[in-house]
């Protein structure tokens, strides 16, 4: 069985600062493709939500092999990269319509609330990788008081 790689790191969330994300949107607004990072090629569409005791994302990937994607999470963010390459095709090619990105892709979630890193899965199906992080919990502890 192959595993997806999910590497664990510290202060994810210093890598990608709000700036940059409101760069981001505000070029993405003027045109799309002024919205890709250096070094991206192509931005996939995530959906993150949250159940009682999880946070989960899915990554629409296809295309993308299993070995390729890279999965780096701390409790706050997650960084979600990969590659999708270009199939082969013959040398000589007239192109009618030619919309589909190949090449590398870089995401950094920010996570509304901290996970435990140790209870995090992950699972690649028909192109959509899916992650399950499990939520910190701060559950109260009452301490009994010893004396008189």
């Amino acid at each position: 069985m192959e595993y997806i790689k999910i590497r664990f790191g510290k202060n994810l969330g210093q890598m990608h600062s709000r700036i940059q994300k409101t760069i981001d949107d505000m070029f993405q607004r003027v045109n799309p493709l002024l919205a890709v990072l250096p070094g991206e090629v192509w931005r996939p569409q995530m959906d993150i939500f949250e159940t009682e005791d999880a946070i989960v994302i899915v990554c629409e990937a296809s295309g993308v092999k299993k070995e390729d994607l890279v999965v780096e999470i701390d409790s706050g963010a997650v960084k979600i990269s990969g590659r999708r390459e270009e199939p082969r095709r013959p040398e000589v090619l007239k192109y009618h319509l030619a919309e589909i990105p190949y090449g590398g892709f870089e995401r950094i979630l920010m996570l509304p609330i901290p996970i435990d890193v140790n209870e995090v899965t992950a699972s690649y199906n028909d192109g959509l990788l899916n992650i399950k992080m499990t939520k910190r919990t701060s559950k109260v502890h009452n301490i009994p008081i010893e004396g008189a």
